[in-house]
């Protein structure tokens, strides 16, 4: 074993004390959060509108603070880009974020002085967690690729912009620096598919050992190398490949085809990052859920989803949480989002520790008929009964048909790319109709009241999703298709590739 995966044990020995000190204490670190937060933001724009000066308690915020989202905060933001100080955190920030909003277009995250280390603190904790859980450090001593978007950042007031992963590109640790993947000039290219063929070029003769990203685009990375390498799996043009890190997406549609491609059930860590703030990462490759990042410079609020589009929803900060319920998860950010929706439902798997699962996004839901389907419900549904049959499914997405043909009930509509279709689509499609009956009872009483017929699937062609995605203009990078709509802008997108 080399010196920098000897090393890392003592390192990661060390850092896992202090995670079990957040684990044990995460209510008494999370008001302390809360403190701080309040006291250096008090002479803000947003501190005094807000009347700062005022809140001593949890409760003071609530009444002083209303829940935002990003066109709501939108204001104060706007002031930031413009150059505009002291106006959500002292200061200005030290990067803004680009994002694509669903309704809002192009989006602004501020990112801090104070923000911006915690973003490599929790990436760097995650590995050192696997580290001292497994004893497994020799990836350290091999190369690592991070599939991300361009480090070139442009300028607004300013402030370096650009997406989150090409911000982190320029913080990774100097010790990971010799080991990393892409070269610079081919990560600063920017269109997709020609980068990820240069990837492809750059490393398939290199010892890779540990490979990030989000899952369809690792696989496109992965179908790439096995096509140049007559057919080989990665186990095989990688022999000393053993972990795979990935955020964004819930893994679990795409594991089944990832690991035949790899050739072997690799170990895998997820990770919850965002623009607005590193949430969660898995710290135990025996125990469901993500631990709660509790002293990242984040107090963290939760709204139950059945009431999150109320006038007056109950809205609780982590000592009252219960398990295995659904949450809006709301964010207070030492980067100066306050009261701020970031979109994400969660749900508590454990409370010693602290540990969540992303169960969708709170605007990503099908309730055309009052039936409010999530994503966790959907995503079960198709893949429990995907894995019972041995069907691959690559991608997929559903939409209501509120207008079928004549004499027609409604149904929901859904849109999958098969890697192996169903031999009877339509025995498929009602299987999983029962699965997902069986986990939404709203969605039971309509069928079961002829109000919606069962859903139809939709076979699409080859490489339906990426062409799509392309045409889109959202091809590879931090982009991630919406499994859930309540409209049919992305179904009748789809329409041409049914097959």
């Amino acid at each position: 074993m080399g010196l920098k995966a000897t090393l890392s044990k003592v390192f990661a020995a060390w850092v896992n004390k202090g995670l079990n000190h957040i684990r044990k204490n995460a209510p008494k670190i999370q008001q302390k959060v809360f403190e701080q937060l309040i006291e250096q933001a008090n002479t803000t724009a947003f501190g005094r509108d807000h009347n700062f000066g005022e809140i001593t308690t949890y409760e003071d915020f609530k009444r002083l603070v209303p829940v935002r989202d990003y066109e709501e905060l939108s204001p104060y933001i706007k002031r930031v880009v413009a150059g505009e100080v002291n106006v959500l955190w002292p200061g200005k920030p030290t990067y803004l974020t680009k994002t694509s909003g669903t309704t809002s277009g192009v989006k602004y995250i501020p990112i801090s002085k104070e923000s911006m280390p915690e973003h490599i603190k929790a990436a760097r904790n995650a590995l050192l967690s696997y580290i001292h859980e497994t004893g497994k450090a020799g990836f350290l001593n091999g190369k690592m690729i991070f599939l991300q978007g361009s480090p070139v950042l442009a300028e607004m007031a300013g402030i370096p912009t650009g997406r989150l992963s090409g911000i982190v590109a320029h913080h990774v640790p100097g010790y990971l620096q010799k080991n990393r993947l892409p070269s610079y000039e081919i990560n600063c290219i920017e269109d997709w598919e020609e980068k990820v063929d240069a990837i492809v070029q750059e490393t398939i003769n290199h010892d890779m050992r540990l490979i990030s990203g989000i899952p369809p685009w690792c696989q496109m990375y992965f179908d790439r190398l096995s096509a140049l390498s007559n057919g080989k799996k990665i186990k095989d043009i990688f022999p000393n490949f053993k972990l795979f890190v990935y955020g964004g997406v819930n893994f679990e549609p795409y594991r089944s085809r990832m690991m035949d491609s790899i050739g072997f059930n690799i170990d895998t860590i997820e990770t919850y990052p965002a623009s607005e703030g590193f949430i969660a990462f898995q710290d135990s490759q025996k125990e469901k859920g993500l631990l709660l990042l509790v002293d990242s410079g984040i107090f963290y609020e939760f709204i139950p989803t059945d009431e999150y589009f109320n006038e007056n929803p109950t809205r609780i900060s982590l000592q009252d949480v219960e398990l295995d319920k659904n949450y809006a998860l709301i964010l207070n950010t030492n980067a100066g989002l306050w009261g701020y929706s970031i979109g994400d439902t969660v749900k508590f798997v454990s409370k010693n520790p602290y540990k969540i699962v992303v169960t969708g996004r709170i605007k990503h839901y099908i309730s055309a008929f009052g039936e409010h389907v999530i994503g966790e419900e959907v995503e079960q549904a198709l893949m429990g009964i995907a894995n019972e049959e041995g069907i691959d499914v690559i991608e997929f997405t559903v939409a209501p048909q509120v207008n079928p043909q004549q004499s027609q009930l409604p149904y929901h509509e859904w849109f999958i790319e098969f890697g192996t279709e169903p031999k009877d689509i339509k025995g498929f499609a009602a299987k999983v109709d029962k699965a997902l009956q069986a986990k939404n009872i709203y969605y039971f009483d309509l069928i079961d009241g002829n109000i919606l017929q069962p859903l139809i699937i939709r076979s699409l062609k080859k490489d339906a999703f990426i062409s799509y995605m392309r045409s889109q203009g959202k091809l590879g990078g931090q982009n991630k298709l919406p499994r859930l709509a309540n409209d049919r802008k992305i179904a009748d997108g789809l329409k041409e590739y049914i097959l």
